[in-house]
């Protein structure tokens, strides 16, 4: 039976306003409901965290991370107005996402951007369709493919981020047994949303659960969603064209060292980042190569699809970099999140995206990708890649580094009750700060007298100078860095 809310329709997404929020710790029974929510991440939260990440001499710019409460998700059921995101439609954030703390210096205030809100159902006859929407023209061709995996008649409930054109969709779907021939025994609804910015999804996600379980229940009562979209619905540009928001990259400029990952901060689970890290082991080292050289990586998996999704956003946090001006003329890595067959002709023209599907289908379209991911088991059928596939030993020491500041933030956390940190602002700077050293490094020696890249940069950048040198030379090419790379025979350079 659904539990039946005692609070008014709009109540059930109210927010509250920013300053009704008292910054405190979560109480332990917020805490154990949110754990219980969580049952395949753990709840390492922190409340706010403020880490600094010292450089070194070559390196004079520390990264200073400022971040909000603790990291609320989707699947987290966060509260009301929790670290909520914000357009970037005024002040200096170039990118969606502010939290509350940080919308309250910059002075920024939250829109809603619901473009549309629909309802999807399975038909014995038709198939996957479009069973209600609104606003009634806009145009949800194929969503109603991409909001109900391929294989989700096995599963009871799911969780999907997708891409639209050029919107964010999420759907909550559900499976129910039912006593009825014609249903064939079972009732297969999605409920979901569309958006300009995924970072905003997340607030929606148990309206969405809850919603989708009362249209099991109560087929054809749409009133909570007509309710929902008129309060929430966007006001949009007279262009008509939403805002497709990507991962944070050097676009953040300046403002990096305020408020550093927002979006990693309100998009995921606590302990989402840790987990993938944890998922992939020493891999994550590899995706870490192919994320900064903006290769096409596809994930597959069976259903469900939803922690997958967050796998994707993942992939996309490895590539982060805080220097002003650096990578802006590469491909943009965008997160494509759920894809199935009927997004192909679009990651036909795709240079660069992470994306997941159910569909093993894709496997043998390797035009579409240049890294497929199988479980853990991560390969490309480029030939020019798969020297990339092998660790080397500054992979395995970048690991061990990881691992080891892992070990000793859980110990300061039990140890000393230190409440102001959290694994995911470790992994987060961790990979940003790996990434700003070696463009820093390119980008001195590029403008020096002598513009050659030795072993000894190699070195300090945290790279080897022989298992990485083709890793360099092609993320020299890709982003336009203009040095001479002498590794090991110096009289046979390589000019990028």
């Amino acid at each position: 039976m659904v539990e039946q809310s005692d609070r008014a329709p709009l109540l059930d997404w109210e927010e509250v306003p920013p300053a009704e929020l008292a910054p405190t710790v979560p109480s332990p029974e917020t805490e154990d409901s949110v754990q219980s929510g969580l049952s395949s991440y753990p709840n390492e939260g922190g409340v706010r965290a403020d880490i600094s990440l010292n450089t070194s001499p070559a390196r004079p710019n520390s990264v200073t991370a400022v971040s909000g409460e603790s990291a609320h998700s989707p699947h987290k059921h966060s509260g009301p107005g929790e670290d909520a995101s914000a357009t970037d439609e005024e002040g200096d954030c170039a990118f969606h996402g502010l939290s509350v703390r940080d919308r309250r210096i910059t002075g920024w205030e939250e829109k809603d951007q619901i473009v549309a809100v629909f309802v999807v159902t399975f038909d014995t006859r038709s198939g996957n369709m479009i069973e209600w929407c609104l606003p009634q023209d806009v145009n949800l061709e194929g969503v109603e493919f991409k909001s109900m995996a391929s294989g989700s008649h096995r599963i009871s409930s799911d969780f999907i981020y997708f891409r639209k054109g050029c919107y964010f969709g999420l759907a909550c779907f559900a499976n129910m047994p039912v006593e009825s021939e014609l249903e064939r025994g079972a009732r297969m609804k999605s409920v979901g949303i569309l958006s300009p910015s995924y970072t905003l999804l997340y607030r929606y996600m148990h309206f969405l659960e809850n919603q989708v379980q009362h249209q099991l229940q109560c087929p054809g009562q749409y009133s909570p969603l007509e309710a929902f979209y008129e309060d929430k619905k966007a006001v949009l540009p007279s262009g008509g064209n939403g805002l497709v928001t990507a991962c944070p990259t050097s676009a953040l400029g300046p403002i990096v060292n305020r408020c550093m990952h927002p979006e990693m901060k309100i998009t995921h689970p606590a302990g989402c980042m840790s987990q993938f890290i944890r998922f992939f082991g020493e891999q994550i080292m590899v995706l870490w190569k192919f994320a900064l050289l903006r290769k096409r990586i596809l994930i597959f998996s069976p259903p469900p699809v939803g922690v997958v999704c967050y796998r994707v956003y993942c992939c996309c946090c490895l590539a982060n970099v805080s220097i002003p001006g650096m990578g802006v003329s590469v491909p943009e890595f965008r997160p494509f999140f759920y894809i199935n067959v009927a997004d192909i002709a679009a990651l036909e023209t795709e240079l660069s995206y992470v994306a997941c599907t159910t569909e093993k289908i894709f496997e043998e379209k390797k035009e579409l990708y240049d890294v497929y991911i199988d479980n853990q088991n991560v390969k490309t059928h480029r030939e020019s890649l798969q020297p990339l596939l092998r660790l080397n030993s500054a992979d395995r020491e970048k690991y061990r580094k990881l691992c080891e500041q892992r070990q000793l933030l859980l110990y300061s956390q039990e140890v000393d009750g230190d409440c102001t940190s959290n694994e995911e602002d470790l992994f987060i700077l961790f990979f940003m700060e790996q990434n700003n050293r070696i463009f820093q490094t390119l980008s001195e020696v590029a403008g020096s007298a002598d513009p050659t890249l030795t072993a000894e940069h190699v070195r300090a950048m945290g790279l080897d100078p022989q298992g990485d040198r083709g890793f360099l030379v092609d993320l020299l090419e890709i982003y336009g860095i203009d040095v001479m790379l002498f590794i090991d025979n110096p009289c046979c350079p390589s000019h990028s």
